[in-house]
């Protein structure tokens, strides 16, 4: 019940993962990054450790392909999973059970790849991977643009109602991670909006982490 992409930036080396879903709360179960490794979408009767599992073998060294090969042999109940990754060389491989829901598929291109079940029809992951591809600029703009497109393309067989977005890029934890927990509007035009809010404050967030004496002002009353 979900539509997903995840995605490597070649000229940042920044990873990013976006997926939407008819089922609350999809990100929170779903969307794993790790700077520096690789991004992984672990859904489809999720099991929420197979995204840190598959991001600790890249982070050992594993290519993506390896690291869905170490799912495959150590993941509990494989049959139900789809498991999606990208590596640090951009990289992509995926695993997609027998036993996925609905129609499900993939797609892939460079540095970017893509794969839903419960889809509306099997040309959604290619036009996420198209509408990522046709957009230049920052990771994260070109995550949105990918999703609307498979939105555009069909998306799910029924309505989606939450989604998120995380981005990763030179520190230990995630420099965005926008999520719509539930909506019954659109969720990828929900993130898309904290998108807008959230990009230009984004470096001033990681500043304030690493040394906010040289980040910029807070812009809140008395702040100096």
């Amino acid at each position: 019940m979900t539509f997903s992409l995840v995605a490597r930036c070649a000229k940042t080396g920044m990873f990013g993962i976006a997926i939407s879903s008819s089922s609350p709360a999809v990100a929170a179960r779903c969307a794993y990054t790790r700077a520096g490794t690789g991004a992984v979408a672990s859904q489809n009767v999720t099991d929420p450790t197979l995204g840190p599992f598959a991001l600790d073998l890249m982070g050992g060294g594993m290519t993506a392909a390896e690291a869905i090969a170490g799912v495959r042999d150590q993941g509990r109940f494989i049959e139900y999973r789809q498991v999606l990754a990208i590596d640090k060389h951009g990289n992509t491989a995926i695993h997609s059970g027998p036993n996925s829901l609905g129609i499900w598929t993939d797609a892939a291109g460079p540095d970017v790849l893509s794969a839903g079940n419960m889809l509306a029809n099997e040309g959604v992951p290619q036009a996420i991977v198209d509408g990522f591809l046709a957009t230049s600029g920052h990771l994260g703009d070109r995550l949105i643009a990918a999703m609307r497109a498979g939105l555009a393309a069909g998306g799910e067989a029924g309505p989606v109602h939450s989604a998120g977005l995380q981005l990763c890029d030179k520190v230990p934890w995630p420099v965005a991670d926008l999520r719509c927990d539930w909506t019954e509007n659109c969720p990828i035009e929900a993130i898309a909006t904290a998108w807008d809010v959230y990009k230009p404050q984004l470096e001033a967030y990681v500043q304030r982490a690493i040394d906010p004496r040289e980040a910029p002002s807070y812009g809140v009353p008395g702040d100096d």
